[in-house]
């Protein structure tokens, strides 16, 4: 009964709360508030007595608070005491913990990817070891989401894992300490093979991530960088002044980068280039695709707005809400969705409207028709309501079914730890490939494992017989229907050399990471990247660039890039 007399204390000071913050703002809604409130504390205050097993106050508060959450927008998010860690990594990049990914493999807990530098790295973990123990406390059989609380905490603190290293059977006991991890918002930047290009990967905008950026920006023009790639691909956003921070390297002070739009009065700001430029002459590219969201579309919108950057990729996310984080009792916090945010055309970027949801809580995107034009700063027409619409779009990227399952079942994981194993060093990473007898090794490595996968032509085909079935045609096409199953079978036993191409170079890259780690990965990646090499490509032309940022009609229509295999 504590907990419920607790908990009514809770209601009481809450309802009191609201009726004193109400009684200033929102007075015509302070009844629907306190009936529904009373509603609620009268469902757990009978929950409470009556249910016919034992609740778990937290775990049902939190439940409720998540659903109600999940009603509004998947940005409005709760974070319990115990959620901080990963709070404070997605803000600020920054956790506490011995700095590795793990995975689920097999039931087995692995090692994915320490980050170098930090305490898993220099006590020797690898990828495909696995974790077996933490702290005293067996953990086979569990899965990561179960271990994360034990990995993480305070820095400084001792943690003890128990390891089965890659290749071994026996595991052995390691002590270390855990740090305060912070991952970089630059993980790597570089100047491009043709000495004329630089390149910034930026991973995600947190707290600071804009110095980082400017201090790679200034590390390459003195390398003598005469044109920029900056790639916010797979970049899903972050904090909103850092976005202005970044705009405002590449124009004018003065100009405005981006305003939001809230329904309380002080979330109506515009956000301006407050400070000198770096540079508002270099030719720029801006990469996205359609995982770049909210701050990167800020960033590359705000570019293509002033007519500052060519936009390459993919049409991004369309996420143009803002979020603020409110702290609350116990050391809770609140996530909330508390304006729109729009960049110096006018336009908002937002795909899906949360307020317009259907019955059964699905929203859809903005229809065509609702779609607006707008003009960039010289003219060129632009558009609302479906993210960032590329200058120059790019084809879309396609897994073959055969890779997706070899991705999916850590076949490829698997065998870059067993090549890792038997070869102690390869080729720096511009000079590394598998060969074909090595491609071989891979494929008699997959003998007898199951990495089976339906085709959209077997899912079809399974479609047609169910139909032919019902209809009582099957009968009559059972022959020829068979036939056709055989020989799709058989044409897929063929997919592992169709598609050597593309599996020998996701192959590649998880065995080139074993050996340079996060860096090694991006690098080995530009090698045979189709947007940057268009890039390079626009970037070498000074005038295509001249003619795409015009307000001719060529450049107000996005063109495909034809890729060539």
């Amino acid at each position: 009964m504590n907990t419920l007399i607790k908990f009514k204390k809770t209601i009481s000071l809450t309802i009191l709360a609201i009726a004193i913050f109400i009684g200033t703002a929102y007075t015509p809604d302070y009844f629907e508030i306190s009936k529904n409130l009373d509603i609620f504390n009268s469902i757990y205050r009978e929950l409470n007595i009556a249910y016919v097993d034992g609740i778990k106050p937290g775990q049902l508060m939190k439940t409720g608070i998540d659903a109600m959450l999940n009603s509004l927008d998947p940005y409005t998010v709760y974070y319990t005491e115990n959620d901080i860690e990963d709070y404070r990594f997605l803000s600020t990049g920054e956790y506490g913990g011995i700095g590795t990914a793990v995975l689920d493999i097999d039931n087995k807990i692995i090692i994915a990817d320490p980050y170098e530098g930090f305490s898993a790295f220099k006590a020797g973990l690898r990828g495909g070891d696995q974790i077996v123990g933490v702290n005293n406390i067996n953990v086979e059989g569990k899965r990561s989401e179960d271990i994360t609380n034990l990995l993480k905490g305070q820095a400084g603190t001792p943690i003890k894992l128990k390891i089965i290293k890659a290749g071994q059977k026996t595991p052995i006991e390691i002590n270390l300490n855990r740090e305060e991890i912070k991952t970089k918002a630059v993980p790597y930047f570089a100047m491009l093979p043709n000495n004329q290009t630089g390149y910034i990967k930026l991973t995600g905008f947190t707290d600071n991530c804009s110095n980082e950026v400017k201090e790679a920006l200034l590390n390459l023009k003195g390398k003598g960088c005469k044109n920029l790639i900056l790639d916010l691909r797979g970049n899903l956003g972050g904090l909103l002044h850092e976005a202005v921070n970044i705009v405002n390297f590449f124009i004018d002070k003065g100009q405005e980068v981006v305003y939001t739009k809230g329904k309380v009065a002080e979330w109506d700001k515009t956000y301006l280039a407050v400070n000198n430029p770096i540079d508002t002459q270099i030719p720029l590219v801006v990469l996205v695709d359609e995982n770049s969201a909210s701050a990167s579309e800020i960033v590359s919108g705000a570019l293509q707005d002033l007519d500052r950057a060519l936009i390459i990729g993919k049409r991004t996310f369309g996420k143009g809400l803002v979020q603020q984080t409110k702290d609350l009792v116990y050391n809770a916090k609140i996530k909330i969705t508390v304006a729109k945010y729009y960049i110096p055309s006018g336009r908002c970027v937002q795909a899906l409207d949360y307020s317009a949801k259907d019955e059964e809580g699905r929203v859809e995107k903005v229809p065509d028709s609702l779609i607006t034009a707008f003009k960039t700063k010289i003219g060129r027409v632009v558009y609302d309501g479906a993210g960032i619409m590329p200058d120059v779009k790019t084809s879309d990227d396609k897994f073959s079914m055969a890779l997706a399952s070899l991705i999916n079942k850590h076949f490829i994981f698997n065998y870059a730890t067993d090549y890792f194993l038997k070869h102690p060093q390869i080729a720096s990473i511009i000079d590394f490939s598998l060969t074909d007898s090595e491609y071989n090794d891979f494929l008699n490595y997959l003998n007898g494992k199951d990495y089976n996968y339906k085709t959209k032509s077997e899912i079809e085909l399974a479609d047609l017989k169910k139909n032919a079935v019902d209809e009582k045609y099957y009968n009559d096409v059972k022959n020829e229907f068979d036939a056709l199953v055989a020989k799709m079978n058989a044409n897929k036993k063929e997919d592992l050399v169709k598609h050597k191409t593309e599996i020998k170079k996701y192959l590649e890259e998880e065995i080139a990471s074993r050996y340079y780690f996060q860096k090694g990965r991006i690098e080995f990646n530009l090698k045979t990247d189709d947007d940057l090499k268009e890039a390079e490509r626009l970037l070498a032309d000074n005038n295509k660039i001249k003619i795409l940022l015009s307000t001719s009609d060529k450049a107000t229509k996005p063109f495909n890039i034809k890729k060539k295999f």
